[in-house]
């Protein structure tokens, strides 16, 4: 099997938190998502942005609102949010 370059379809959730382009007290902006589950139960993982210091990591929806930087804030590491898409 190897990976393949495919378009991806980023959304953006329901709530006001999940809007691409939210940006939290901690200066963490919401960039979208891709379907992919979460940690948590019945969340989605978001790609996250810091402001700040351009850190990329993936963050469950419900958790947006709060989160620190894992890389220059001390904030809990990340998940991942991104799909692979494989062919034969």
């Amino acid at each position: 099997m190897k990976d393949i370059d495919s378009p991806v379809d980023w959304q953006h959730g329901k709530g006001e938190t999940t809007e691409i382009g939210y940006v939290n007290r901690h200066g963490q902006k919401c960039c979208d998502y891709y379907g992919v589950p979460g940690t948590d139960r019945g969340q989605y993982a978001y790609k996250i942005e810091c402001t700040i210091c351009g850190y990329v990591y993936g963050a469950n929806a419900s958790d947006i609102h709060e989160r620190r930087c894992p890389e220059s804030q001390g904030g809990v590491p990340g998940i991942k949010y991104w799909r692979i898409i494989k062919t034969r």
